[in-house]
């Protein structure tokens, strides 16, 4: 590849986009930014170049919009999965502001949503019935491939997959999101990208436009604080300023854990009071004329905090179908209204010792789950204390009475446009600090990260400042086992300490690793923004609320060279933080340091479900050996030396050993697991050792994920699938068989969990009623266990859960349907899912729909149904998927009457999570202890 002439730096923002670049063919020390002006649609057949790029798609209907309506100067982009006809920038924006259910908003939030499959189609949010959906990756891809179409439009011979691309991401974002940044990058066909935090690019453009004066301007400045509050995240950073030797000398000392917080915000809370006046505390607005509404609040935001703005300015919400001007509706929002929800309500005057108020879930709308507390000044108080050491240290206090408050501040983002929020802010901290805080002005919020990931670049070889800090964040490996067992609390040996600068490698020479070879192998990885000093290698308590538990990294690391056949190798770990700003980790061999074997984020897979899993690791019991010695005994010994007793007794057996099993923790169970998997061979001796073995490995196994390796471990069950059962007459070995599944599918995928389907629908379909020949089949297939099953799967589309509750719904009109099918139904129905993305869950027409079925029933006699009830109308907090009001109140009054549990009437009536006994109800029985899953 030839070398780069530029460098290009992308903002890839929550709302916009923007782009800069320096021509570096003439030396890198007399290059200078510039914004690239982005070529757009900005109405039908009209292109534009503007600074920014709105981040926003419109999927229009069928036949909305001609084909020379979305001409552009270049051919259409061939991204995976894109659809036929899109609009990206200044035209999608202002038609999402009109059309409702069709607009592709806050794909960069949707990155680091820890909750949901990022590349599932699954955008737009509350998509109106029949529109084309995306994942938030292929969103986020669109915009960087529309990025490279304009510029490789403008410069043919300096194509923009050949220049040095600098992408910026938010300080906070955790590695999953970092690395799927990257992928979008490269789907867009940008294989080859450097990342950049955007505090910090904030502060590369700050210093670049005031290099001559920089020294002088920070003379006094010892802390700097790097407030970016953008369209979706508020992004702290702090920066360390020294002077040496005549030098000014930046380092990073600080950064802030996630916070979706930001502009969007704002609009939202206007286009709640908005919402009010229009339908005048009536009939809430439906989610897809809720985001239309938003696109409307934010204009008026914008107006009524300038300067020179109006007293007032209308926002409209347009109708549907035929009554799309006719059902139009319109309120004023006035001057006072948006600074009183703007500045008290976001940037309120608080004292220092405030902190966010910690509530037991945070706002959910359009499945995004925003900051609990809207207050962005009592969340960078809350930061500023976590790195109190941070901050004497570079301010030069002794007295621990005394707030440590940076000195100087730079704001950055939108948000900031407005003169009153950045004197809101300011004037808060002066107030904490007791004196004057000295404001770096910032004169392009909107465009500063972009030209900063330029400066950036240009630091990188040497022509610009380059701020040193390295690492935000200290690495840990977690020590399980006998290493963890011998201490009061587990521990953990550093990996990569806080501030470990990019490409140095560091050899963990002190400690030494064997390596199983050819089997999975599992590294428990946590990490700390904490500002406490680590040495790599050094063993360490993880204790305390500063370590956060990141997916593990998994990997079936193969032999090779000097090793041969060798399952265990004995080795050393080096790592390094990559340019992505990622953890690196090698195992090298110490018989041959040719050896190596590469450990890196990016092999995990499904990101959004591992890191739903956060187990407590523990130490297996004493009687551990002699359990397994009894699993061995049944399943593990040749066919002339088994006691075919021993499996008769074999649960018993393992309670009088291990206790009972409500209280196997999950370590021990997926241990015991393994133990039972060694010998699945041995399940078919007899029709016992089938039953017990499906029993204890499902029990073992449940839910499916949550626990290392349990990825692996779904891979190898579900080779037994298409072998079925043996032993297949009866309902026993029918149910156990059900029941296995039922306790492994949170682990299987949609595939998988659609062939589980299509095997059963013949035998849930009603029609089996009319049928003598699948009736009679049914009597032993233990058809009670199957409902219980399909109700868990929860990855199945849409179309077929509605399909399989109508179906329940008929058969429950006959007499003899258990009346687990009401729970099944409800578990089907249910507003918050729980294994997966919220994006599986039926529409609340249809929810309601069948909530007026169970109305109809006795609660008082049947306590299923009212569980059924609560299911189908918990409130969420998401409206796209919440139940109308007056529907919630029916199920409430419903279930006073029937004296239901308190807690119960409280899932209806508030968004709350759920507690062990209700966890325990929705899935059908108790989980291990110390699995946490999505709620």
């Amino acid at each position: 590849m030839q070398s780069p002439r530029f460098i290009v730096g992308i903002d890839l923002g929550t709302t916009h986009t923007a782009v800069a670049y320096a021509d570096i063919s003439q030396g890198a020390g007399a290059a200078r930014p510039a914004i690239f002006e982005i070529e757009q649609l900005v109405a039908p057949g009209e292109v534009a170049k503007k600074p920014l790029l709105p981040s926003f798609r419109y999927h229009p209907t069928e036949g909305e919009l001609v084909a020379e309506d979305l001409l552009l100067p270049w051919p259409k982009p061939v991204l995976p999965g894109e659809l036929e006809q899109v609009v990206v920038g200044e035209w999608a924006r202002e038609l999402g502001s009109r059309v409702e259910g069709r607009l592709v908003s806050s794909a960069k939030s949707w990155l680091s949503h820890p909750q949901v499959d990022q590349g599932a189609a699954i955008l737009p949010w509350a998509a109106a019935e029949g529109v084309a959906k995306v994942s938030p990756v292929l969103a986020s891809a669109s915009y960087l491939s529309h990025v490279r179409q304009a510029w490789n439009h403008e410069h043919p011979a300096d194509l923009l997959e050949q220049q040095e691309v600098v992408i910026t991401v938010p300080a906070s974002f955790d590695e999953g999101a970092r690395a799927l940044t990257v992928e979008a990058a490269a789907m867009a066909g940008l294989p080859a990208v450097l990342l950049v935090e955007e505090p910090q690019a904030a502060c590369y453009d700050w210093h670049a436009q005031n290099q001559q004066q920089a020294l002088a301007l920070l003379e006094k400045v010892r802390l700097l604080l790097v407030c970016d509050v953008g369209g979706g995240t508020t992004d702290l950073s702090l920066i360390k300023v020294a002077i040496k030797d005549g030098a000014l000398v930046l380092n990073r000392v600080g950064v802030g854990d996630h916070l979706m917080l930001g502009g969007d915000n704002i609009d939202l809370a206007l286009a709640h009071t908005a919402e009010q006046r229009i339908t005048r505390g009536g009939k809430a607005l439906r989610a897809a004329s809720l985001a239309q509404l938003i696109q409307q609040t934010r204009k008026a935001k914008e107006r009524l905090l300038h300067e020179e703005a109006p007293d007032s300015t209308t926002v409209t919400v347009l109708g549907v179908g035929a009554s799309l001007v006719g059902g139009a509706k319109s309120c004023a929002l006035g001057r006072d209204d948006v600074r009183t929800i703007a500045l008290d309500g976001f940037f309120p005057v608080t004292p220092f010792s405030d902190r966010p108020q910690q509530r037991r879930n945070a706002m959910v709308e359009f499945g995004l789950p925003y900051a609990a507390d809207a207050a962005i000044s009592k969340h960078v108080a809350e930061f500023l204390a976590r790195h109190g050491s941070a901050c004497r240290d570079a301010l030069g206090l002794t007295d621990p009475a005394v707030d440590a408050v940076p000195d100087a501040v730079l704001f950055n983002g939108g948000v900031f446009n407005s003169e009153a929020i950045s004197a809101r802010l300011l004037d808060t901290l002066q107030l904490w600090r007791g004196e004057t805080v000295q404001q770096l002005h910032n004169t392009q919020p909107d465009l500063a990260v972009a030209c900063g990931a330029v400066a950036y670049g240009l630091a990188r070889r040497g022509a610009r400042l380059k701020i040193g800090g390295g690492s935000a964040r200290s690495y840990f490996l977690r020590l399980d086992g006998a290493d963890a067992a011998e201490n009061a609390c587990v521990q953990g040996v550093c990996l990569l300490p806080r501030g470990a600068e990019e490409g140095q490698e560091i050899v963990l020479g002190e400690r030494r690793f064997a390596l199983r070879l050819g089997q999975p192998v599992r590294f428990h990885l946590l990490s700390s923004s904490a500002d406490t000093p680590y040495r790599a290698g050094e063993l360490q308590p993880l204790d305390g609320d500063s370590f956060v538990d990141l997916p593990p990294l998994m990997a079936a690391l193969e032999p090779g060279g000097s090793q041969g056949d060798s399952t265990e190798v004995e080795v050393e770990l080096v790592t390094r933080l990559t340019e992505v700003g990622t953890l690196k980790i090698e195992c090298v061999s110490l018989a041959d340091s040719a050896q190596r074997w590469n450990v890196e984020f990016q092999i995990r897979r499904d990101l959004a479900r591992q890191r739903a899993g956060s187990v407590a690791q523990a130490a297996l019991p004493a009687g551990f050996d002699d359990a397994r010695a009894l699993i061995d005994g049944v399943f593990g010994q040749s066919n002339k030396q088994f006691d075919p007793k021993a499996v008769k007794t074999l649960r018993n057996d393992l309670d009088k050993i291990l206790g009972k099993r409500d209280s196997w923790s999950t370590p021990l169970l997926r241990a015991l697991f393994d133990a039972v998997l060694e010998g699945q061979t041995k399940r078919r001796r007899s029709d016992a050792h089938e039953r017990v073995w499906f029993n204890l490995a499902g029990y073992g196994l449940r839910p499916g994920f949550g626990y290392p390796l349990d990825d692996w471990r779904i891979q190898q069950v579900w080779q037994l699938y298409s072998q079925g059962l043996q032993f297949d007459k009866g309902n026993p070995a029918w149910s156990n068989w059900w029941v296995f599944w039922r306790r492994a599918a949170g682990g299987l995928d949609q595939q998988q969990q659609q062939q589980l389907f299509d095997d059963m629908a013949r035998y849930l379909d009603p029609a089996v009623l009319r049928n003598r020949k699948l009736l009679a089949e049914l009597q032993t297939r233990a058809y009670d266990d199957m409902v219980q099953l399909v109700a868990g799967l929860e990855r199945l589309p849409v179309d077929t859960k509605i399909q399989i509750g109508n179906w329940l719904i008929k058969r429950l009109e006959k007499k003899g349907e258990p009346a687990t099918s009401w729970w099944a139904l409800g578990r089907i129905g249910a507003r918050v899912l729980f294994h997966r993305s919220a994006h599986n869950v039926i529409p609340p027409e249809v929810a309601t729909t069948w909530l007026q079925r169970l109305l109809k029933e006795d609660w008082k006699k049947n306590q299923q149904i009212a569980f059924a009830a609560v299911m189908l109308a918990r409130l969420c907090g998401d409206r796209s998927r919440d139940l109308e009001p007056q529907a919630r109140d029916r199920v409430i009054a419903k279930l006073k009457d029937a004296r239901a549990p308190a807690l119960w009437i409280e899932l209806v009536a508030e968004a709350r999570e759920l507690n062990e006994a209700e966890t325990q109800m929705i899935f059908g029985e108790k989980l291990p202890l110390g699995l946490t899953l999505i709620d």
